[in-house]
């Protein structure tokens, strides 16, 4: 006999209903972007086959492309999902191009610490000065840097932007960095007092000053 009673009640059956949409949606749009089916142990291969990268487009286009109905343009939402995937793709193309020429730039940087102050330090085989204390494992580091360069630019080159597969190199690499940089960064405060140890000796400081010269 209660007027809208009637009313109440579906208000309340259409908003669960609504709340059950909503976790849908919430479930789509948090789940990855491609389910993992490689076993441990099995990342070395970067180049996949055919049928894996055109996989791996398509859900990577999905991924990127805006929920339907969530557009307010007036344009269709079928190019709006267009425009969206195309810019997330040229953005990703230029994140993974920078990510590329920051290795060759810290290379190119470590070559040059490796040709003009090391080795010279070396030749020079200087009394109380020790080389390899000062610069750590830094000859590792070049090397595993170029090992990761090498790894993204065969993963890059002659690919599709879309089948780029870049987290699989550092999967693939991630125990040679590990080890690599655990013994650079444990010997890192070691190394910045034993240097300013060496600025307080001229003669010492004199040949840290020849090799900064240098690298100018």
């Amino acid at each position: 006999d209660c007027p809208g009673k009637e009313g109440v009640g579906g208000k309340k059956r259409n908003l669960s209903l609504l709340r059950s949409k909503l976790y849908i949606g919430e479930r789509r749009r948090t789940e990855p972007v491609v389910e993992s089916t490689t076993s441990a142990g099995d990342h070395g291969t970067l180049r996949r086959s055919q049928s894996d990268r055109t996989e791996y487009s398509q859900k990577l286009q999905e991924k990127m492309a805006p929920q339907a109905g969530s557009s307010t343009s007036a344009t269709s939402p079928h190019e709006d999902e267009e425009q969206v995937s195309r810019c997330m793709m040229a953005r990703r193309v230029k994140i993974i191009a920078e990510l590329i020429q920051t290795e060759k730039d810290y290379i190119s940087d470590l070559d040059l610490c490796i040709r003009e102050v090391i080795q010279p330090l070396r030749n020079k085989q200087i009394a109380r000065f020790d080389v390899d204390g000062l610069f750590s494992n830094i000859e590792l580091v070049h090397q595993v840097s170029a090992k990761l360069l090498s790894l993204l630019e065969e993963a890059t080159t002659d690919v599709e932007p879309p089948m780029q597969i870049i987290g699989e190199v550092f999967l693939q690499i991630k125990g040679p960095l590990e080890d690599t940089y655990k013994i650079y960064c444990y010997r890192h405060d070691d190394a910045h007092t034993m240097l300013e140890s060496y600025e307080k000796d001229e003669e010492l400081k004199q040949h840290l000053r020849d090799c900064v010269q240098s690298l100018k």
